[in-house]
């Protein structure tokens, strides 16, 4: 018997089957290639001379084909630098993104609000187009082309609007891979690098003790002798190799927050004492370190790396000071909700930090502008404060200086354990 003839409607049935089939097979990696490969699927399901899958670039105000067919009319595009559409510069598909409602036609060539090099430089006739919607938000549009007028229709265009959702979830997933990859280079790189600071500044330590004890054999024999030279010099040594035990210090600091090792010692501490041993110890010739507050403010605390974050403070507010223009520390008692805190506030009239630099002030390793160290003060500093219960925040605007507030509970015991 000779074969029945093929049913166009199931050929066509068939085709979407195997078309959806292969777009949920699309693995969610690096989205251009992803979307790439999706672009040259749909091509081929509508036999469409172009297919565009196009990406909003927010710093640039411009949708950029992400995904491409690779056809001739797809490769021309390219050639004419029409894969990246400026919002200003309008036209269907830009309107499309902005407002969300899909476009179809069949003589895109006599449509006055269309693209000159739509409609002249790559001759598209009929375009349908959808938006592209990731996680609620409008993202970008999704938009087959033919150089055929009426070629598509309107249970078409349906169909490429069902797609368009599943191409955003695509994006989604694609994105959010692409995100844990970094995330997770970056842990590693970090994890690395912190394994190796520890080590070294663990080492660096070892021979800087050394160091200061032969620095302490120069500095009594200078004094023996009376030699006023080489007391200033040890003298200047002695400074210079304990900024470089502090830091050394910060460096282990951190190896034990992640290690969870970072413990408190509490005890009764009279917070106007060591705020004014602070300020002492700060002021320069440039630069005084004023305090402000009451003459006795008593609280439980760990003395050691409560005067730790405090140096920290005041030193970068140094660092960031006019010459001639106080650091004012203060310290106060404060009434909350949940009982008695606290404030020790350090300000300076400094320049201000910069608004995109707040965000990621306490983290490890960042400085601002002009900074000069490893960017390990303020994170310690955050990290003391935490462990005490308590918090620091920083209030700042350019050209009108910097407060640091790090406060914590008075009337309840401090963290006695290692803080995670």
């Amino acid at each position: 018997m000779p074969a029945s003839p093929a049913n166009p409607a199931n050929e066509r049935r068939d085709q979407l089957l195997n078309a959806i089939e292969q777009l949920l097979a699309l693995p969610a990696a690096e989205l251009r290639s992803t979307m790439n490969r999706a672009s040259q699927l749909i091509s081929e399901l509508f036999q469409a001379e172009k297919v565009d899958v196009f990406f909003l670039e927010p710093e640039t105000q411009t949708l950029v084909a992400l995904g491409v067919s690779d056809t001739p009319m797809g490769r021309k595009q390219k050639s004419l630098g029409l894969d990246r559409l400026q919002l200003a510069n309008r036209g269907r598909i830009v309107e499309v993104f902005e407002t969300g409602q899909p476009w179809h036609s069949g003589h895109q060539d006599e449509d006055p609000n269309e693209l000159p090099g739509i409609k002249y430089g790559l001759g598209i006739r009929s375009a349908i187009t959808a938006a592209i919607e990731i996680g609620g938000r409008r993202r970008g549009v999704l938009e087959c082309s033919s150089s055929r007028p009426e070629y598509f229709s309107l249970n078409d265009l349906r169909f490429l609007e069902a797609v368009a959702k599943w191409i955003g979830m695509v994006a989604h997933r694609a994105e959010l891979v692409e995100q844990l990859t970094k995330a997770a280079a970056e842990q590693g790189r970090r994890a690395a690098a912190d394994e190796l600071i520890t080590i070294l500044a663990h080492d660096i330590g070892n021979h800087l003790f050394s160091l200061r004890t032969r620095i302490e054999l120069i500095h009594k024999r200078a004094q023996r002798e009376q030699s006023t030279d080489y007391l200033r010099d040890a003298q200047a040594a002695t400074r210079g190799l304990e900024a470089l035990m502090r830091l050394t210090s910060d460096l282990l600091d951190v190896g034990r927050l992640d290690q969870g090792l970072f413990a408190l010692r509490p005890q009764s501490v009279d917070l106007t004492r060591l705020v004014e041993e602070v300020a002492a110890a700060a002021t320069t010739p440039r630069t005084a370190v004023q305090y402000r507050g009451p003459a006795e403010l008593v609280s439980m605390a760990d003395l050691d790396r409560l005067r730790q974050a405090l140096s920290n403070l005041v030193a970068n507010a140094l660092k960031h000071s006019p010459t001639g223009t106080p650091v004012v520390v203060e310290a106060a008692r404060q009434t909350r909700t949940d009982g008695t805190w606290a404030v020790l506030t350090v300000s300076d009239q400094g320049p201000g930090i910069p608004p995109h630099l707040l965000p990621r002030l306490f983290e490890r390793f960042v400085r601002g502008p002009g900074s000069s160290g490893l960017g390990l003060g303020l994170y310690l500093a955050r990290q003391i404060a935490i462990a005490h219960g308590g918090s620091l925040e920083v209030h700042s605007a350019p050209g009108k200086g910097t407060c640091f507030e790090l406060a914590f509970p008075m009337d309840r015991d401090t963290l006695s354990g290692p803080v995670a």
